[in-house]
């Protein structure tokens, strides 16, 4: 079976004592180290007001890492559209487009990313109007960003940016079958949150598939999944790294949430237990353990492409999961042919 291409997934992720600035430094450095092995894409995530995670402002993190970085593609993952104006996404990711042409992903998200108090803040609105309007928010969005497609829409009287000459890609995220359907209704590429261990994978890409129609941007599905990973040279010591990450996940399924703990202090918590008898889909293990697991994956959902999240309390460890993952995985097989997405359009005359 052809390997296919490998992407990274990050939160920025905030560790017991760090400091923000640390934990940008951090993402920075694992962006650094995903350019040169040759990963596909570095995508970061919006989250707000919460102790683990320095990742609020997708936009003004990847201008940073873009500036930081060489060739790896930056983009969202996702940008949650409910909580921002689209125009406001609209320009922000046409001058990142601008300042690195055709480099620059746009995932879309339909969830807050916080807690709902945190997202009426955000919203300014204590109703989900926002959110029960978000095909047409979409509609707006693709539209400012020169993929028109109605006769009316914001576009029309009102641009995202004066002069482009190439627009950043579009993708839809999700983790129901609402996204999945929407995505292939406008035959956009589709982001499932398989990593966020709450079933339902399957379903969604083939709903996906079966929903899908060609438009100016596929012409056939694209399938991009996720998967949580951490590689070890040992399962043992892969095991332990992975004891912060499951206590992380275990307060945030009963609203404890925390900061990233050490494996000393996951090893010695209450609730490593119970942590460790949730269902997971995590992959876990030695290069080939992993390896193995994320083929199966691409095996069980046609996946296009994988995109790889690891969440342990070290950066070293992060590197290393990355770096463990590029010796096994046929990089030169997964990377020798351009993006599946054309490349870019000039959409406008």
């Amino acid at each position: 079976m052809k390997k296919v291409k490998l992407s990274v997934l990050d939160l920025a992720m905030a560790t017991d004592g760090d400091t923000t600035s640390v934990a940008l430094d951090n993402a920075t450095r694992l962006a650094q180290c995903a350019d040169e092995l040759g990963f596909r894409r570095f995508w970061v995530a919006e989250h707000h007001n919460m102790d683990t995670v320095a990742s609020t402002n997708p936009a003004v993190l990847i201008a940073h890492l873009a500036s930081q970085t060489s060739r790896i593609r930056l983009g969202s993952g996702g940008v949650m559209l409910p909580n921002h104006a689209p125009l406001v996404i609209a320009e922000q990711f046409a001058l990142l487009e601008a300042l690195h042409p055709d480099r620059i992903d746009l995932g879309i998200g339909r969830a807050p990313g916080s807690d709902q108090h945190t997202a009426a803040a955000l919203r300014r609105t204590p109703d989900n109007r926002d959110a029960q309007d978000f095909p047409m928010n979409l509609i707006d969005l693709m539209g400012l960003l020169g993929d028109e497609r109605a006769d009316e829409g914001m576009w029309n009287h009102l641009s995202a940016t004066p002069a482009a000459t190439s627009y950043p890609d579009v993708y839809l995220l999700g983790s129901s079958n609402f996204s999945a359907e929407l995505s292939g209704m406008l035959g956009l590429p589709f982001v499932f949150a398989n990593h966020f261990d709450t079933g339902g994978t399957l379903q969604a890409v083939k709903i996906y598939r079966e929903s899908f129609k060609p438009s100016v941007v596929l012409s056939e599905p694209y399938t991009m999944v996720t998967a949580s990973v951490i590689v070890s040279e040992t399962r043992e010591e892969a095991e332990w790294e992975s004891g912060p990450g499951r206590i992380r996940k275990y307060g945030m399924r009963t609203g404890r949430r925390g900061p990233l703990v050490s494996p000393e202090d996951a090893a010695n918590h209450p609730d490593l237990a119970a942590a460790k008898a949730m269902p997971t889909n995590s992959i876990i293990g030695t290069p080939e353990d992993v390896a193995a697991g994320l083929e199966a994956l691409v095996k069980a959902t046609q996946a296009s492409e994988l995109m790889i999240s690891t969440s342990t309390f070290s950066i070293e460890n992060r590197l290393k999961t990355l770096r463990l993952l590029a010796e096994i995985w046929d990089k030169d097989e997964a990377t020798k042919e351009e993006n599946a997405l054309p490349r870019k359009r000039h959409w406008r005359n």
